[in-house]
């Protein structure tokens, strides 16, 4: 949901979730407000049939293409850019940004400390805004509960010029 709220979702826009994994962001964003589309590009074979999959188990409709960024010609043009996967892969987050019309928001996570340094040498040269989530579940600890940290997640969000 911190992602979701990032990519503030208004009515009628096209999101494009890039390395989409499961697709929950495209399907969340396409139930977000009246007329909003995604466009999820996905590598893995797999994945991309689980995001149709998972489209209709929630009764919307994503389009679902290939690897990024060579799929991104034929794609109808996004209003917002979600990137989730490849944020370390050379020219990915250029292509991204090259995509967006002026006035568009990119929002990227970060789960490794490659992918960080990434957003974070990002930051340096575009602005925007940087930010850093965790979260705890609570598990079995003998016959008490504790928190077990989960993966911390660095996002940055930024609008394009």
């Amino acid at each position: 949901m911190l992602t979701l709220a990032a990519l503030a979702p208004r009515p009628g826009q096209r999101l494009w979730d890039v390395g989409a994994g499961s697709g929950a962001i495209a399907v969340q964003w396409c139930r977000s407000w009246p007329g909003c589309t995604a466009v999820a590009f996905e590598r893995d074979e797999r994945r991309r049939r689980n995001i149709g999959f998972n489209a209709a188990a929630f009764g919307v409709s994503v389009d679902v293409r290939g690897d990024a960024p060579d799929a991104f010609d034929d794609a109808a043009r996004p209003s917002v850019i979600f990137l989730g996967g490849g944020v370390t892969q050379p020219g990915l987050l250029e292509a991204c940004l090259d995509s967006l019309p002026a006035g568009g928001n990119l929002v990227a996570n970060a789960v490794t400390v490659e992918s960080e340094a990434a957003l974070a040498h990002a930051y340096s040269r575009l602005g925007g805004e940087l930010r850093r989530f965790q979260h705890y579940l609570g598990e079995p600890l003998g016959g008490f509960t504790g928190w077990r940290p989960q993966l911390p997640v660095t996002q940055w969000s930024v609008t394009k010029r």
